[in-house]
């Protein structure tokens, strides 16, 4: 009798566990968008680093328009970014366990920052709640670069242990390490 508890508790854990990723992972690919979806995943060591996103372009708008100085980003367009790791990582100088999570940005200009913003709330939009707020560290910008019409993310610096992930929009990157634990 414990025994077929066990496999029903277990069950019931797996089928949330799924759904709640495959929620995290949907992006309503049945329609075209005006900023169009991406993924890129990158395998450092055995660590599976993905993200999903949508990618907004500039338009003819100011980046500063788009990503307001201070202010909570969703780090790309209609749904949270999602960023899932299968083994315990460092992002930037923070541990971040196993999971899937939303990734935010928040730009400072002057400072020639970005604060990235991993938290466990899967959700449309920016509706940051930052109690829901897993880890927080900030990176450099630079501002030199190449000219990106679409916000992009994409990795280098790869290694048997670490990558640079990097957000670039405009002629700004924001280069965030990862390390694998």
């Amino acid at each position: 009798m414990k025994f077929l508890r066990r496999i029903s508790v277990l069950s019931i854990v797996a089928v949330l566990a799924t759904s709640a990723l495959a929620f995290g992972q949907e992006r309503g690919n049945d329609k075209v968008r005006k900023s169009p979806n991406a993924a890129v995943s990158q395998t450092i060591g055995t660590t599976v680093v993905e993200v999903t996103y949508g990618r907004p372009g500039l338009k003819g708008r100011s980046l500063d328009q788009l990503v307001p100085d201070g202010k909570v980003w969703r780090t790309g367009a209609n749904e949270s970014a999602v960023i899932r790791v299968s083994n315990d990582v460092m992002i930037g100088d923070v541990s971040v366990e196993a999971g899937t999570y939303s990734l935010y940005t928040m730009a400072n200009d002057e400072a020639g920052t970005f604060t990235i913003i991993i938290n466990s709330k899967l959700s449309w939009g920016t509706q940051h709640d930052a109690s829901k707020d897993v880890a927080r560290t900030t990176v450099s910008t630079s501002s030199d670069n190449p000219f990106a019409e679409w916000f992009a993310i994409n990795f280098d610096g790869l290694t048997d242990t670490s990558a640079i992930m990097n957000l670039h929009w405009g002629a700004r990157i924001a280069a965030v390490p990862i390390t694998v634990k």
